[in-house]
């Protein structure tokens, strides 16, 4: 008798094919309502929506929701600002899970699903005093307020201008978030960091998942919230530059990835203080010899959840490195591939493997850049997302 799952693959595959052919018949030059601005004020008198015949709303509910759940979220979002009815088929009939999670960014000024690789706009938020009347042809409403859109020439998704950005784009998160039934996971900030942190940490019951700090120079105060305070033990990303003469004296709070771009404030102390399973320091001022006493405080226990150490340095001699502790340590000349919790992998050559007490390993070696790597076997589950 012929195996019938053969079978079932290709209708499966055919079914996912019309529905691909549907969405690209419907969703492309979505509709938007056009709002002539009556006045100067942003927010005037709520007025019906027109009702815009849409055909996806005439596809009966159980290819629609297959349809809906192949949209991508720019597509959806555009879309739900159709009509009254679009906005509710698409928060009641959507039920896939989105690839990544949903970053605000007020770096980049707009919202985006992020995963490992890519980060996917689904709304942006733009400044509106550049803007001509006769520019103002596209209108949404959010919040009772009737906001300028446009799509985006390359991309595709909408532009929202506001005439206050910060208001524009934590409008636009609430929106996004109760459309799609979700919370934000990750923030990244440049300018007035605490406080958009802190309205992204308060606005819902789910902690955050990552922090990024981004821009030119962070104030002392910004980088002590961040390293102390900051309610977010999941991901920290820094990436801009600390002031002149910064100096963090007290511990680290608990942070499983700690990345800083540029670590000349980190000293030997700092490192005895951290509790990370992934730390990565670029640009840092520290030694070999400092690094020779974070490696004796992790063979004698500190730092227990460590699994990826990797700190860029002025220029490393992994003999002093390993100072003292050569005799506890085995050469490796063959490459190995090792691969972060946080789902990167790094390639490691001439390593010498070093065994703590309780017969964990670790491999430390050189890599370009003058980086000293210290990577903890064996390793763990990709928990990125």
């Amino acid at each position: 008798m012929t195996c019938p799952f053969p079978l079932f693959r290709l209708l499966f595959w055919i079914i996912s094919v019309l529905f691909q052919t549907i969405k690209s018949l419907f969703i492309p030059n979505i509709p938007l309502p056009h709002f002539p601005p009556k006045n100067t004020s942003p927010v005037i008198p709520d007025v019906p929506v027109p009702s815009l015949p849409f055909p996806l709303l005439l596809v009966p509910y159980v290819p629609l929701r297959r349809i809906i759940d192949f949209m991508d979220p720019d597509a959806l979002v555009s879309l739900s600002f159709c009509s009254q009815k679009t906005h509710s088929v698409i928060k009641t009939q959507r039920r896939a899970l989105f690839a990544g999670r949903l970053c605000v960014s007020e770096f980049d000024s707009n919202l985006s699903f992020h995963t490992f690789r890519n980060r996917d706009c689904v709304l942006s938020v733009r400044d509106c005093s550049c803007l001509s009347s006769s520019e103002r042809s596209n209108y949404v409403k959010m919040n009772g307020q009737y906001i300028p859109v446009h799509v985006h020439s390359v991309d595709g998704y909408l532009v929202s201008r506001w005439e206050n950005t910060t208001d524009g784009l934590e409008i636009v998160t609430d929106y996004v978030t109760d459309l799609f039934n979700i919370n934000v996971s990750e923030v990244c900030v440049s300018k007035d960091a605490i406080n958009i942190i802190e309205w992204a940490i308060i606005r819902q019951k789910t902690p955050l998942e990552s922090v990024t700090v981004c821009g030119v120079t962070s104030s002392e105060e910004e980088l002590i919230y961040i390293l102390r305070d900051c309610r977010c033990s999941a991901q920290t990303q820094i990436y801009s530059y600390a002031p002149p003469h910064f100096r963090f004296l007290e511990n680290l709070r608990r942070i499983d990835f700690l990345e800083i771009w540029h670590g000349q404030w980190v000293t030997i102390d700092n490192l005895l203080t951290m509790d990370g399973i992934d730390i990565i320091l670029g640009y840092s001022y520290l030694s070999n010899s400092d690094l020779n006493v974070f490696l004796r405080h992790w063979l004698s226990g500190g730092c227990p959840r460590l699994k990826l150490f990797s700190a860029e340095i002025g220029s490393v001699n992994i003999f002093q490195v390993l100072a003292g502790l050569l005799h506890n340590a085995v050469l490796v000349e063959d490459s190995r591939y090792y691969t972060s919790p946080f789902g990167y992998s790094r390639t490691l050559s001439f390593g010498y493997d070093i065994q703590r007490a309780d017969g964990v390993t670790a491999t430390v070696c050189k890599q370009r850049n003058e980086n000293v790597v210290i990577a903890v076997w064996p390793e763990t589950t990709h928990n990125y997302n």
